[in-house]
């Protein structure tokens, strides 16, 4: 047998290897066995260099060190979920579907245990893998395709008795079993070095590695649950998309259940829960997914998450530790918050020293003072929290914790609005705000200020050098210089990264703002929707809520930052420093809906709602979610929901999808 063909043969042999072990769950080989074909077939290909082949099996071993990470933008956002806390949470999630979904109370749901790991995607053309990304801020995220390429159950090639389409989006999890972990970190502590907190840790610190030759070695694990885009038709459900994955060799958890009714979604929640201390990987909840695909179209999203979709989560982790000193720290907006500073525990797996004690209502109910001994936990297994002080251990009659009247960063009066149970700083030039504001503003989310950090953020602050951030634009070497430990060439660095952000993107600028409950995705809607900084400015409340993805909090909040004249003026500094306040004009195809607003009811046959609301904005129309007054034109669907009814009251023009779609010029796919 020719070199050639044998190396072929080795190749397709363990690849089905690999899909009999990482998708299937059943291998028919021992770990011998396949090590002595993989070792044959690296032989072969170190004799016949001619022959190689980036999709070859033995090519998860990593590449030479980058310099830094390029990126990847989503061609569909990957959103995050809402999270559901109890049951009564969830019977409230499950309420709100079966009411969109104007149907009885039975729903079919898909459930699956909710992995503690690493969001990613993995896109294959003509079914070879070729980029590979981080989630990121949901629409943008890092290229890691060279450390993807690694993981043993992300395939280099997929399927193609599974019906491999022209281009495929995967998503997943990858994470690291427990098992490995710990000897990981053994493995670690005999070299000298630091041990990962926890298994999550060591799935981001591994993927993130510049040398993929250090990812190889990690023993990271991958489970896919659903896709992005898609050349070809998709599975009409989510349980036949799951299959679909896997008969192209992408593993997913065995574990994924279909359930009928909310029901059998309970009892597999405390099938789930129960096992948890015996699975092989970390989770912290069920991740519960409505079924058939046309329902999730029909359900659609709001700004952060599906409507179709929830995490369900179990309760978390606890542990006991004292409160050595209650501190005050003051947020961007100006709302101190209460920080326990406690003898160090491990809570899940994570050491934890400090906890927020949110405000004083909470302080009050839970009666915490210094001193006290206390639970914590990991409040969705993420942000550290007291529970309750144990008041047996209590020593003494030590004093109540009260906020200070006057913030102990400025020392501008604190005041509490009447209804609200947030304490805040009253100065309009408070250090810790104007800290906190440039923090955001330069984050990876927002203007992505590389060289940037919290530290060098206040010693401009405390320096006089920024007052908010405009001045960060006005900026010289010369001033930089004066800095602290602040070299020539990191300075150079530095203003050539702020003149960089000068053209970070409408979105991006929006979310950099701060504006309250604006988050990276309300950012991209409010962007793609207006065009720019000006016309966001002057929208009302009311014709903000009705944008679909912007609930009636958001919109408020919005229309209160731009009534300010504080902010229209920091905006109007902005602009004169060149940062670009719009949209670039190549997203927009046309003004053909300019100044319309739609709503969608019903089944599209042509595209999915996703498409159609981005066909609208495209064509500079609004989509909204709610029909109104203001509403320009409802698109009916099959099978039309309440909005058909409502719009018909209020005499709102009806059209079907085909004259929607002449509208815009549309020619198909």
């Amino acid at each position: 047998m020719s070199a050639r063909n044998e190396i072929a043969k080795l190749r397709e042999l363990i690849e089905y290897h690999n899909w009999r072990y990482y998708v299937k769950d059943d291998p028919e080989i021992s770990d011998a066995e396949y090590d002595a074909l993989f070792r044959k077939l690296q032989k072969l290909e170190e004799e016949n260099p001619q022959l190689a082949d980036p999709s070859s099996p033995t090519q998860k071993v990593g590449a030479p060190p980058i310099e830094a990470f390029g990126t990847v933008t989503h061609a569909v956002p990957m959103l995050s979920l809402g999270n559901a806390f109890d049951r009564d949470e969830f019977a409230a999630f499950h309420e709100r579907v079966t009411k969109l979904l104007e149907r009885e109370d039975h729903v079919e749901y898909v459930c699956e245990p909710k992995l503690d790991g690493v969001a990613f995607e993995a896109e294959y053309v003509n079914g070879e893998l070729i980029v590979g990304s981080t989630r990121g801020d949901g629409v943008t995220g890092e290229n890691i395709t060279e450390n993807l390429r690694t993981v043993r159950s992300i395939p280099l090639r997929l399927r193609a008795a599974g019906g491999a389409p022209a281009r495929l989006q995967g998503r997943g999890e990858v994470f690291m079993r427990s098992t490995d972990f710990d000897r990981l970190n053994a493995m670690r502590r005999e070299q000298g070095e630091p041990e990962f907190a926890n298994p999550r840790n060591a799935a981001a610190g591994s993927l993130r590695q510049l040398d993929s030759r250090v990812t190889a070695a990690r023993p990271l694990d991958a489970y896919f649950y659903t896709v992005g885009e898609i050349e070809g038709d998709r599975p009409g459900s989510q349980s036949a998309l799951l299959e679909w994955l896997r008969d192209l060799g992408l593993s997913t958890n065995p574990l994924n259940r279909v359930c009928s009714g909310i029901q059998e979604v309970g009892k597999y929640y405390d099938d789930i829960l129960a096992r948890r201390q015996d699975l092989e990987y970390t989770i912290d909840g069920v991740v519960i997914k409505v079924n058939e695909a046309s329902l999730q179209d029909r359900l659609g999203h709001v700004a952060r998450s599906p409507r179709w979709a929830v995490a369900y989560k179990f309760p978390p982790e606890q542990a006991e530790t004292v409160i050595e000193d209650i501190i005050v720290q003051v947020g961007r907006t100006g709302v101190l918050t209460p920080v326990a500073v406690m003898k160090p525990v491990r809570v899940g797996g994570v050491e934890i020293s400090r906890a927020t004690l949110h405000n004083q209502d909470e302080i009050d109910a839970k009666d915490v003072r210094r001193g006290d001994a206390v639970v914590i936990q990991r409040a969705g297994d993420v942000i550290p929290e007291v529970v309750t002080s144990i008041k047996k251990r209590r020593k003494g009659n030590p004093p109540r914790f009260t906020m200070p009247s006057a913030c102990p960063a400025c020392g501008a009066a604190v005041v509490r609005a009447e209804g609200e149970a947030a304490h805040r700083c009253t100065g309009s030039s408070c250090p810790a705000q104007t800290k906190e504001r440039i923090a955001h503003f330069v984050s990876r989310g927002g203007m992505d200020i590389e060289g940037l950090g919290a530290k060098l953020a206040d010693q401009f602050v405390e320096a006089g050098l920024v007052k908010n951030v405009a001045d960060l634009y006005a900026l010289t070497k010369e001033k930089l210089l004066e800095l602290e430990r602040m070299a020539d060439r990191s300075a150079s660095n530095l203003l050539e990264s702020i003149g960089k952000s000068r053209s970070a993107g409408l979105s991006r600028l929006i979310f950099a703002l701060g504006i309250r409950h604006v988050g990276e995705t309300a950012a991209g809607i409010l962007a793609d929707t207006y065009g720019s900084i000006g016309k966001i400015s002057k929208a009302s409340a009311e014709e903000l809520e009705e944008i679909e993805g912007i609930g009636s909090e958001i919109a408020s909040a919005i229309h209160a930052f731009f009534s300010d004249e504080v902010n229209i003026e920091l905006i109007e500094r902005l602009e004169a420093a060149g940062v670009n306040t719009r949209r670039n004009a190549a997203a927009k195809k046309s003004d053909a809906l300019a100044g319309a607003s739609f709503v969608l009811t019903g089944t599209l046959s042509s595209m999915s709602r996703d498409e159609a609301k981005k066909l609208i904005l495209a064509h500079g129309g609004r989509a909204s979610s709610s029909v109104g007054k203001k509403t320009s034109y409802v698109v009916i669907g099959e099978n039309p929901g309440s909005k058909a009814q409502k719009a018909g009251k209020l005499g709102v023009p009806m059209i079907s999808e085909d004259e929607f779609l002449e509208m815009v010029g549309w020619q198909g796919r």
